[in-house]
């Protein structure tokens, strides 16, 4: 859990820094940075996405995860919890959806591959070099985000813990079933939420991205039978 915790401080200390950025950052600005991080998170997104070795995995993979989404309508879900964070915080009149910096940073930093083989190296051999690298890109990404998208972003750190954490823990009980092809295909199918993330943040696509989540747990459940 070690890792996890550095990871999710690394986020809150990035996201106190954009805090004290983001008011001296002008709109034309904050978009552009914006712009040019959602392509590097396209990148981040391809690169992971080509490490996969089961074409046919991925597509079922994203079709039932799609459904099961859709079912439990994680988006909206997601959405509402960001919704009741900002009416607790967000007492001015700024316009700022903190809904928006939590869901989105969420998903940026809980479905990359790093998330995934990072936690996993960590449960199984406690071994936490790609989680304190993720932690270093993480807190870059925090100060980015944060200066666009104001202090929602903050609140990401949660859900990086509770995802990693239960990653890490859960890796040691299914440390029987997760092969090498396995981690590959669940960091393919990962990378792939993470281009559709990119395509949100570029303004290309309104993919609701949260509700393909269950498709990163498929391949192990295809690797039981």
């Amino acid at each position: 859990m070690f890792g996890t915790i550095v990871n999710s401080v690394a986020i809150i200390i990035g996201c106190l820094f954009g805090l004290i950025v983001k008011g001296k950052i002008s709109e034309k600005v904050s978009t552009t940075i914006m712009s040019g991080l959602g392509l590097c998170v396209l990148y981040i997104g391809i690169s992971g996405a080509l490490k996969g070795e089961n074409t046919i995995l991925l597509i079922i993979s994203i079709a039932i995860g799609a459904l099961i989404g859709e079912i439990l309508d994680i988006d909206n879900w997601l959405n509402k919890l960001g919704v009741y964070i900002e009416n607790k915080i967000n007492k001015s009149d700024e316009k700022v959806s903190i809904a928006q910096g939590f869901v989105s940073a969420s998903l940026l930093f809980c479905v990359g591959a790093m998330a995934i083989v990072g936690s996993l190296e960590s449960g199984l051999n406690g071994n936490n070099d790609t989680l304190f690298a993720k932690s270093m890109l993480d807190f870059i990404s925090a100060i980015i985000f944060t200066s666009s998208l104001g202090v929602g972003v903050l609140f990401s750190s949660i859900a990086v813990f509770l995802y990693q954490g239960t990653l890490t823990i859960g890796a040691g009980f299914l440390s029987s079933i997760l092969s090498t092809s396995v981690i590959s295909n669940m960091t393919c199918v990962g990378s792939i939420l993470i281009i559709g993330l990119s395509l949100n943040i570029l303004g290309v696509t309104k993919i609701k991205v949260a509700n393909l989540l269950p498709a990163v747990i498929i391949p192990i459940l295809f690797s039981l039978f």
